[in-house]
């Protein structure tokens, strides 16, 4: 019979590699727009055209190749622009690479979930080790027919894959389904070409150190002002020397402007993405670097002053403090969010819950946040919940990816660590064993801030159970002692209680029960307490 699995060991998670900040451009004149818009579509077009290239070689892609796809593009651009393009297409090959094998995965748990449930009698009930059969034949036949789709897409990714093939849309493939639903999404075949197009077009340079500014191609001076070098087809719309054109609007990076300022300053490299919002008529500048990554606190350090427990939900954060020993302190917190709606809207609310979250664990002093190292890859599928599609629905919804990404880079920012917890059983032994203790009169503890309490003792070293079981033997601890936070070797865990002045109970008096532990106070057979000096007799010689 086997036991539980093992669960994982708690990990300082490693803070954030790059920075990306984003300002609007404003006070853009109609020529100004007229280039962007020509050099946006226009590169757009070749990176297009080498990303087919690149898709074309497959694994095969050498250097070789990838030397002659940038000389392809040098004659139509520039020697800077060829390689921005380049390294974005082999960057979104290897990316649809790994979605193809992720891909592939699913599809093959899926079979075998399949496979194993059609093989099991009509009406089995299941297991916690392995799901039962299906609950009627209607159901097996339905079912039966899933598989043999299944195993179809299967043999066709695996096809692919084996001849180093990928599908690959620019301009993103949800918007381009998009065109086939406009009513449903409410936009018309004007504004859906707009927006198709301009997610399209390609106005992004990477950096490169030691040049002027940090960026040769986009240029960002520490004053705001903005140059772009052109395209050579392009060379006529230049108001610049050396085919640039200088932008009227400027920037003015509220966040994280003085870090930028530093680094244009020095001529460290930095990358830059310029976006034409169609929804809201605007343009932006993305500028993004890379850090050193910074070494994490080591484990006992960020257990040294207590930790916060987090338990991520649907809808909300439930966070508890704990002292370095493992016990809750104060009362449970909650910060909610709403994740319906906009992809901006349920940003944005994630990140105001994550902000009051850091300000919220910095008021209580602690110097990490224990969270679940939560994936729901491979926990959402059809096949392993089944019918309940509200369940598959709400693990769905919970932008685990996004949060994980959020939370570690804004906590860097306010000097706090994240331990991640390996979240096995943490709301059920939570519940079991937290949440009808602390519940009173004062205190509502639901079934998430218990395991919020099991989060953080996990991160701190602890476990969740609260007190081992009571000796099974008789009253004596000679099977243990009681409390898990007190082992055998502990100082004065036998140490007398201290002294309470006034009454206690009608039974027990003031300061009753003082030398309880003082076994040599009792009268017990045995004990010293019972003879004023005791000494053992000589034997005697005969007898």
């Amino acid at each position: 019979m086997g036991g539980l699995r093992e669960v994982a060991a708690a990990f300082v998670v490693p803070g954030p590699a790059g920075v990306a900040v984003r300002d609007r451009l404003k006070a853009l004149t109609a020529e100004d727009e007229k280039v962007l818009r020509l050099a946006g579509d226009h590169l757009g077009t070749l990176a297009s055209r080498d990303l087919k290239a690149r898709c074309a070689a497959g694994p095969d892609h050498d250097s070789e190749r990838w030397a002659e796809r940038k000389r392809t593009l040098t004659d139509e651009a520039s020697s800077r622009w060829a390689g921005s393009i380049t390294k974005a297409s082999h960057d979104q090959w290897a990316l649809a690479r790994r979605c193809q094998l992720a891909h592939i995965q699913s599809l093959e748990a899926g079979v075998r979930t399949i496979t194993y449930r059609l093989s099991r009698p009509v009406g089995e009930k299941g297991t916690k080790r392995a799901p039962g059969g299906y609950g009627s034949r209607q159901e097996w036949f339905a079912k039966s027919r899933r598989l043999h789709a299944l195993e179809h897409r299967l043999e066709r990714e695996r096809a692919d894959r084996e001849a180093g093939r990928v599908h690959v849309v620019r301009g993103g493939k949800r918007l381009l389904n998009t065109r086939h639903h406009l009513d449903a999404a409410g936009m018309t075949e004007a504004a859906w070409r707009q927006r198709w197009q301009a997610e399209r077009w390609f106005l992004a340079a990477d950096g490169e150190s030691g040049k002027r500014f940090g960026n040769e191609t986009i240029r960002v001076t520490p004053d705001g002002e903005i140059s772009i070098k052109l395209p050579a087809p392009l060379a006529e719309c230049a108001n610049s020397p050396h085919g640039r054109c200088a932008l009227t609007g400027r920037v003015q990076f509220r966040h994280r402007g003085s870090e930028w300022a530093d680094r244009v300053t020095a001529d460290r490299a930095v990358a830059y993405r310029i976006h034409y919002d169609t929804g809201r008529d605007r343009w932006y500048l993305t500028a993004s670097w890379q850090r050193p990554v910074v070494k994490t606190i080591p484990l006992d350090a960020a257990r040294a002053h207590g930790m916060a427990g987090v338990d991520t939900n649907a809808d909300h954060f439930a966070a508890y403090t704990l002292d370095r020993y493992g016990n809750p302190v104060g009362n449970p917190h909650r910060f909610f969010f709403d994740l319906t709606g906009t992809a901006d809207h349920r940003d944005a609310q994630v990140r105001h819950a994550i902000t009051r979250l850091l300000h919220w664990a910095k008021q209580c002093g602690v110097a990490a946040i224990g969270i679940e190292n939560l994936d729901f890859a491979a926990e959402k599928t059809r096949e392993k919940h089944g019918r309940r599609k509200r369940f598959r629905q709400l693990i769905s919804g919970m932008p685990t990816g996004k949060l994980r990404a959020r939370l570690v880079s804004m906590a860097a920012e306010q000097d706090l660590a994240i331990v991640a917890v390996d979240p096995a059983f943490t709301s059920k032994w939570g519940a079991q064993h937290w949440q009808k203790p602390l519940t009173s009169t004062r205190r509502t503890m639901t079934r998430h801030d218990a395991a919020s309490i099991a989060i953080g003792r996990r991160a701190l070293g602890h476990p969740i159970r609260r007190r081992t079981a009571p000796p099974p033997h008789d009253q004596s601890d000679r099977a243990g002692h009681r409390t898990v936070q007190a082992p055998s070797g502990t100082q004065g865990r036998e140490g007398n209680r201290p002294r309470i002045s006034g009454p206690r109970t009608r039974s027990v008096g003031a300061g009753r029960g003082a030398n309880a532990v003082d076994q040599n106070a009792q009268h017990r057979s045995g004990r010293s307490a019972e003879h004023e000096s005791w000494r053992q007799d000589s034997l005697p010689l005969s007898f």
